[in-house]
């Protein structure tokens, strides 16, 4: 992600309106569980979820609402996050109470070596349908989200003659105009490319080529390159770009007619936690409506119908969301890969 604006001084005001004057739980189960970890003290975050200051802050307003309870926040890449885990199951250390990856594949994993502990969040309950039964054995849970959709340069093209769905990337007036990244780098763009494959076919791709797209690497490659103005739309993340747009750059969203792509991050509470009463209270909160508040500002999707996004983006309920399955992503993934290297050549 990109995280070049300055964002403190939001951050901070978004973290005083969010502090209760007295923090309450609302419900006797709460309360119990919140005595339980204001006796363990803190709990330990491997979180992959989101910048630094970001975490951080996150840590900082689930202390407010519950003192006593310290967040020790490890943040790090998604693969980082997992090898670090990895180490400390094989040394039989217990240092990481939640687990938050961008990568579903890993607790997936964690889950089949029975190393994550089985949890039922009352907040779960409360999440937008899209990320409802994100894992039905209850061992992971969606805290985070985001979209691979249409963006676009504002000064390149208007509104009304940017692409409506995916196939209309391929009319030839987009010739030499198209942004993408790789498969082979960016897990966005791997579940974006099997989301259309599975739509349209490999033909889509092979269509697609004609264009003469320019490639980069990661999805947020594209904002780079619609910034510059050496393209001028791209299936790119809706988090960077409009982040970038609230800097003044000349970048939108189309949310295509066919499906906004959805990419989903869980967390998942330590079978091993060393502090698991924290560590559930913990994931209370990520699924809470603070969190999502703390996500909309951050230009990150939010996970509660109750919390609308900010101006730029649509609520899930006024768009059409492809939420591909855990299993369907680690197929595919590698399959698309090789698909497009043969394509595209690199």
């Amino acid at each position: 992600m990109n995280r070049a604006m300055p964002r403190r001084p939001l951050l901070a005001g978004l973290a005083a309106a969010l502090v209760p004057a007295a923090p309450r739980l609302a419900h006797a189960e709460f309360e119990a569980l919140y005595e339980a970890a204001k006796k363990e003290g803190s709990l330990t975050w491997y979180t992959a979820h989101t910048d630094g200051e970001t975490a951080e802050l996150t840590g900082r307003l689930f202390t407010s609402k519950y003192p006593g309870v310290k967040v020790n926040v490890i943040r790090t890449t998604a693969q980082v996050a997992y090898e670090r885990l990895l180490q400390d199951i094989k040394n039989n250390i217990a240092a990481c109470d939640v687990f938050s990856s961008t990568d579903p594949g890993h607790d997936e994993e964690l889950k089949k070596r029975k190393l994550l502990a089985k949890i039922t969040p009352a907040n779960a309950a409360g999440l937008s349908e899209p990320f409802q039964g994100v894992d039905p054995d209850g061992f992971y849970y969606p805290t985070s989200a985001g979209l691979v959709l249409i963006t676009y340069n504002t000064k390149k093209v208007k509104q009304e003659d940017a692409p409506k769905n995916w196939p209309d990337l391929l009319d030839p007036k987009w010739k030499r105009q198209v942004s993408t990244g790789h498969p082979g780098f960016s897990g966005y763009v791997g579940t974006w490319a099997l989301a259309m494959r599975k739509l349209y076919g490999w033909e889509y791709f092979e269509k697609l080529e004609k264009n003469q797209p320019q490639i980069g690497r990661s999805v947020n490659d594209t904002v780079t390159v619609l910034n510059s103005g050496e393209r001028s739309v791209a299936a790119g993340p809706s988090g960077t770009t409009l982040m970038t747009a609230d800097k003044g750059n000349p970048l939108a969203l189309i949310y295509p007619t066919d499906g906004a792509v959805l990419l989903v991050s869980p967390s998942a509470v330590m079978a091993n936690a060393p502090h698991p009463n924290a560590a559930r209270l913990f994931m209370e909160f990520l699924l809470s409506d603070d969190h999502a508040r703390l996500s909309v500002e951050s230009r990150n999707e939010s996970l509660r119908p109750g919390v609308l996004p900010k101006a730029g983006a649509k609520p899930f309920s006024e768009a059409k969301i492809i939420r591909l399955s855990t299993a369907e992503i680690q197929k595919g993934i590698p399959e698309v890969i090789e698909q497009w290297r043969d394509t595209f050549g690199n």
